[in-house]
């Protein structure tokens, strides 16, 4: 069964910083490329990073370039999200996803985690 679990979100003030952690099982992890999405409420889902299976094609929002990283460490199975001067704007629930291939669009995602809830206030 596969499954990812993401974790590391919480509330902040606006300018700090939070590392999301995404740790996957049940499935050759080092094959898959894994994206970071984000839902804000009455928003639709959007895209924020990605990172092929070998650690290329990586990709940010321009909403976030700049402020948040994307990283994996395959031998952990885990992909991280550095995030820094994290703005108001940035406050939506977190998921982690996978994909044979490093999609743009989200329903292309075949897994996905349960989501963590970043908060920023100002």
């Amino acid at each position: 069964q596969v499954q990812l679990v993401e974790s590391g979100g919480g509330s902040v003030q606006s300018g700090g910083s939070l590392r999301l952690s995404c740790v996957v099982s049940g499935y050759t992890y080092s094959k898959y490329c894994m994206g970071w999405f984000r839902q804000a409420p009455g928003k639709e889902r959007e895209g924020v990073a990605r990172i092929k299976y070998d650690g290329s094609n990586i990709w940010h929002a321009d909403s976030v370039k700049g402020r948040f990283t994307i990283g994996r460490d395959n031998a952990k199975k885990t992909v991280y999200l550095q995030m820094n001067s994290l703005k108001p704007e940035d406050t939506a629930l977190y998921y982690c996803a996978a994909a044979d291939v490093c999609y743009t669009t989200s329903s292309r995602y075949t897994y996905w985690g349960q989501g963590t809830q970043v908060t920023v206030s100002s």
